[in-house]
């Protein structure tokens, strides 16, 4: 099973480098896509409009499947904010601090959210028996990736719109092994 993970588009919270995870912000009016996107058999969104309006651009023509449990994770008091916002917060301190590692002050224990991401993302898979693609948000995709293959939660990281390509033994729940998506022309 091959399975493709895509990071919404940009929105203009990201263009801020705000830190957006329940604020439901749409894309930015010229959100443009450059990377070559496999086809697929089925889309699973989170049921965020930035990812959903991704999916509906990238594969106009699948029915899109939401899976709630892939929405990304709430950032609590530094929702919606930005460095600049937060570089004074001696919170916003300690959570840089401890590598992302601790709780949002009012949001998501990190943890917790992995945790969700990861059993979303299996439970999609259940329902699916072909190539999928997953259209939604940066943690996500890291949270998932982490899941797969090991390593450091950040070392997924990946632009709006880009992403990785999974094959995947579904009966074993272990990934082979995964590549970004390539840039491209432009769709």
């Amino acid at each position: 099973m091959k399975i493709i993970l895509i990071r919404h588009g940009k929105t203009r919270g990201n263009t801020l480098r705000r830190y957006v995870g329940s604020t439901d912000e749409e894309l930015c009016p010229d959100a443009s896509f450059d990377y070559v996107y496999p086809d697929c058999d089925a889309v699973v969104s989170s049921p965020m409009k930035r990812c959903l309006q991704t999916a509906k651009l990238i594969y106009p023509d699948k029915d899109v499947k939401i899976c709630p449990s892939l929405r990304e994770c709430d950032f609590g008091d530094f929702e919606n904010k930005s460095y600049e916002d937060l570089k004074d917060d001696v919170r916003y301190k300690r959570w840089l601090d401890s590598g992302g590692d601790h709780a949002f002050p009012n949001g998501e224990e990190p943890k917790d959210f992995r945790r969700r991401s990861v059993s979303g993302f299996y439970a999609s898979l259940e329902e699916e028996a072909q190539n999928v693609a997953f259209v939604v948000h940066g943690g996500t995709i890291m949270a998932i990736m982490c899941e797969l293959f090991g390593g450091g939660f950040y070392d997924y990281m990946t632009d709006n719109g880009g992403g990785y390509v999974v094959e995947y033994d579904g009966k074993e729940k272990t990934a082979r092994g995964f590549e970004p998506l390539m840039k491209g022309e432009k769709i």
